[in-house]
């Protein structure tokens, strides 16, 4: 067995989840479903600002000048 194998399941997976099905769900499901989304919308948004945020100090602190 080659290493390659071995760690194959390692790999990232590069195919995006299905859409949730919304036909099949009722209002106040679909709410709370969009509900979550937003929740992981504003995550992201965090982690992107404190990236941005880091980034700004790091170019500061090492900005020539």
């Amino acid at each position: 067995m080659a290493i390659d194998e071995r760690f194959e399941d390692l790999e990232p997976r590069k195919t995006k989840p299905a859409p949730k099905d919304l036909t099949v769900m009722g209002v106040a499901e679909i709410e709370a479903y969009i509900a979550t989304l937003e929740a992981e919308i504003a995550r992201a948004r965090a982690a992107i600002a404190a990236k941005q945020a880091q980034k700004s100090a790091a170019e500061a602190f090492f900005k020539k000048g």
